[in-house]
């Protein structure tokens, strides 16, 4: 479980992130949504350890971000908007590479790569120099690189921008398993049609600022809307939008 408690970010008088709390849970899908800028790659970032924390907090799986962070490094997988790969390694050296860092043994690693490789259809590239690679191709690589140590939490930002219909598919499968295996997902995207699809909770910041929180259906109540779409522009331009008071358990509310 990721716990967001009024987490603040400014950077210089620009704030990012402005007293965000939601809850993502174990064996659940969490979606961010909100418009450009809205401060959703800056809380993933900070959930990921990658973006310093100004005020509130993040507790991974009982664990302070900001006091335990290689503890939660070591316990999530984070997928950002930079997919870079080493060009002279091939996808399974990029992979490994990333699975030595960790301390995988490679027997380990190995059969770990093995399994993503066949769910998401990599068998052609897997040996071939990531130098020309199509955005899907690369995203796969991403992917198997951020679930190598195979993770109990997994935060992904965007990761079907801009890839084809056949891989898109694939991850969205990918997706519906980890979830079922009872890891916590986290991703953002701006496709309705795929949170929608996918997502047991939705997140919508704007300027900063939860706005609303529920699952679809609950979002369309709220807004009066008939679809997600329509529901999203309504929640997010809010500025008191119905936003679900109860954002945390009690037990740590």
């Amino acid at each position: 479980m990721i716990e967001v408690r009024d987490l603040k970010k400014s950077f210089g008088s620009v704030v990012a992130v402005d007293g965000v709390s939601f809850v993502a849970k174990g064996g659940a899908i969490t979606g961010l949504l909100g418009p450009n800028g809205a401060g959703k790659t800056t809380t993933i970032r900070m959930i990921g350890t990658l973006v310093g924390i100004d005020s509130g907090s993040v507790v991974v799986n009982g664990l302070n971000v900001a006091t335990e962070a290689d503890a939660v490094r070591r316990t999530s997988g984070l997928l950002t908007d930079a997919r870079g790969l080493y060009t002279r390694m091939t996808a399974r050296e990029n992979i490994r590479y990333y699975a030595d860092l960790r301390g995988i043994d490679a027997a380990k690693s190995d059969a770990t790569i093995a399994r993503y490789v066949s769910l998401l259809d990599m068998q052609d590239i897997l040996d071939r120099r990531t130098e020309g690679f199509s955005q899907g191709e690369k995203m796969k690589v991403a992917i198997v690189r951020t679930l190598v140590h195979e993770p109990s939490h997994v935060i992904l930002d965007e990761p079907t921008n801009g890839l084809d219909v056949m891989t898109t598919r694939a991850l969205r499968e990918l997706v519906k398993r980890l979830k079922d295996e009872g890891r916590t997902v986290m991703f953002s995207s701006h496709i309705m049609q795929e949170v929608a699809a996918l997502c047991d909770e939705i997140i919508i910041i704007s300027r900063g600022r939860v706005t609303a929180q529920g699952s679809t259906d609950e979002l369309l109540a709220m807004s009066g809307k008939t679809s997600l779409e329509d529901a999203f522009v309504c929640l997010a331009e809010m500025e008191n939008a119905p936003a679900r008071v109860s954002l945390l358990p009690k037990e740590v509310a």
